[in-house]
């Protein structure tokens, strides 16, 4: 198949999210998000890493639409899952895989993700004595790209299909290097972004600009390496 002709299915609802991957992986394209299947299944990210949420993501959500039951008569090519958070070195790489909803990890009934500030004012909370030269800490992502092409299900078991798929699951990582602000600062981007001043710079992500962000960000790292394998792909 084209390399222009291929449709992703990126597997959030959150614009932020969409318009950073849209705006790294720009080329001949087409990308859809959860939005236009509002009856996906949510996927509980259980994983204890990066990789296994990214994997599961994609590969529940690639057998949910091979299955048929989105009802759509047109399938995406791929389904690109995500899953990324922030590692602090003085917490022992928290708040790591449970960074979108670090705050709400305080209160076990409270199962979706927090606010931002919340996840902010609870890291502030636990830094406040450590100081600026032991705030080190990355972003990591890690994306997973699942293909739809012939996994159409058949009479395989549900198990059988998710182990293909997870054997066909390519896997791309980046992470971003830094350090923790004693204080928020910027009005831009999201989630941890106004306390995190990438290495190399002395603002926040949150004051950096769109631009410069998406081309330093763990994300768009580990784009840039998916970027790279369609590229030879189409190449070879």
């Amino acid at each position: 198949m084209a390399t222009q002709s291929l449709t992703f299915l990126i597997a959030t609802r959150n614009a932020h999210k969409v318009g950073e991957i849209q705006s790294i992986l720009a080329g001949p394209y087409r990308f859809l998000t959860l939005n236009e299947f509002p009856g996906a299944p949510k996927v509980v990210e259980d994983a204890n890493t990066f990789v296994g949420n990214a994997t599961k993501k994609a590969v529940e959500l690639a057998h949910w639409l091979s299955s048929g039951k989105s009802g759509a008569t047109s399938l995406p090519d791929y389904v690109l899952a995500d899953d990324s958070g922030l590692e602090v070195d003085a917490l022992g790489g928290a708040p790591g895989v449970h960074s979108a909803r670090f705050a709400a990890l305080d209160n076990p009934a409270h199962q979706e993700n927090s606010p931002d500030g919340e996840n902010n004012a609870k890291l502030m909370r636990l830094l406040k004595d450590v100081p600026l030269e032991k705030r080190t800490a990355r972003f990591r992502c890690v994306i997973a790209l699942t293909p739809l092409a012939g996994n159409q299900e058949s009479s395989a078991s549900p198990v059988c299909y998710a182990d293909e798929a997870e054997l066909q699951t390519e896997v791309f990582e980046g992470a971003c290097e830094g350090h923790l602000a004693l204080a928020p600062s910027g009005r831009g981007g999201f989630g941890y972004d106004p306390l995190f001043v990438p290495q190399g710079y002395n603002v926040s992500f949150a004051e950096l600009g769109e631009d410069l962000k998406n081309r330093l960000s763990h994300r768009a790292q580990a784009l840039a390496k998916l970027r790279s394998s369609l590229n030879k792909r189409r190449q070879s």
